[in-house]
């Protein structure tokens, strides 16, 4: 594929998706891409920037604190194409830099966002209809273990069975940290591949203990609202029922931390004024985020993000 091809094949499935967003009335916005405040995370690492006067800042890893303080202060439905920065994150489907397409629906639940999330498909990649598959069904299928009442014990055999590899440091997590190290490694290395081959596939009714930032099933307090989408074994979007809870929200970035530090990581600081955003102006809906660089790479057939990218982190 030439540069010229490469990039105009870019801009058409910005441009549907775009079109898509713009047609149901949500608003593109910016926001900044250096913040004093990170969202924190487990499993990812931010990238942190000094400036002049000695202040640290933070290259975000996803726009969601910001996108969300846009919406406790009343902006609707949103969508970004943000650049986002991860530190140490280098594959054929993952870079420091890349784009991700973020977006907030106020009001709705994951039933109107399949409806959305076909439609971005069908725009996008051609594909028709979206397969639903929860995490018990996907996990007994493929592992024959069921993510959500095993435990840890059980879930390092079903690691072991497959032959993948554990860290030494396993045995000094607490039975948390090694269920929830098991229940990612699991996913990315035996159930993902499985998953998206025909229509796109989501994956939903996570365990609540990998609950992130979605709200807990009011019907089923073990599973979160929490979902990904896959296409081809390649996930694309990563989104949940959002918990507006601030109470809720500390709580699970404290835990997420405590993570960090028994991992070796360092604790970061929490996001205080995302928190203060939290309460009676926030509101209820679902929250998205989807790799544009990989849908990208999908629709043009490429086997690597660097294809269909006229830089990478490598050659920048």
């Amino acid at each position: 594929m030439s540069v010229r091809s490469m990039l105009v094949q870019r801009a058409a499935v910005r441009a549907n998706l775009r079109n898509c967003f713009d047609r149901l009335g949500f608003v593109e916005v910016d926001t900044p891409a250096l913040s004093c405040e990170v969202l924190p995370e487990a499993h990812i690492e931010p990238i942190t920037v000094s400036i002049d006067n000695g202040l640290a800042r933070f290259l975000q890893a996803s726009p969601e604190a910001l996108m969300k303080r846009l919406l406790a202060a009343g902006s609707g439905s949103i969508y970004q194409f943000s650049r986002c920065f991860r530190a140490g994150e280098r594959s054929p489907h993952h870079d420091i830099e890349f784009v991700m397409l973020e977006w907030y629906q106020p009001g709705v639940t994951l039933a109107e966002t399949v409806t959305l999330l076909e439609r971005l498909f069908t725009e996008s990649l051609g594909t028709t209809g979206l397969e639903r598959i929860s995490c018990t069904v996907a996990f007994e299928q493929f592992l024959g273990v069921d993510p959500v009442t095993a435990d840890a014990d059980a879930m390092v055999a079903a690691v072991k069975q497959q032959g993948l590899q554990l860290p030494e440091s396993m045995t000094d997590l607490s039975d948390p940290a090694r269920w929830s190290l098991c229940f990612n490694l699991l996913l990315a290395e035996v159930v993902a591949p499985q998953l998206g081959h025909g229509s796109p596939t989501m994956l939903d009714s996570w365990p609540a203990a990998e609950a992130a930032f979605a709200r807990i099933d009011q019907h089923d307090p073990r599973l979160a609202r929490r979902f990904e989408v896959f296409a081809k074994g390649i996930e694309l979007v990563n989104g949940w029922e959002e918990e507006p809870s601030a109470t809720v929200l500390r709580n699970r970035i404290e835990a997420i931390n405590a993570i960090r530090e028994a991992d070796g990581r360092r604790v970061l600081p929490l996001p205080n004024r995302l928190l203060a955003a939290h309460g009676e102006a926030m509101p209820a809906g679902v929250g998205a985020a989807l790799g544009f660089d990989r849908l990208v790479m999908l629709a043009a057939g490429s086997k690597s993000i660097d294809q269909i990218r006229g830089f990478s982190s490598t050659d920048a």
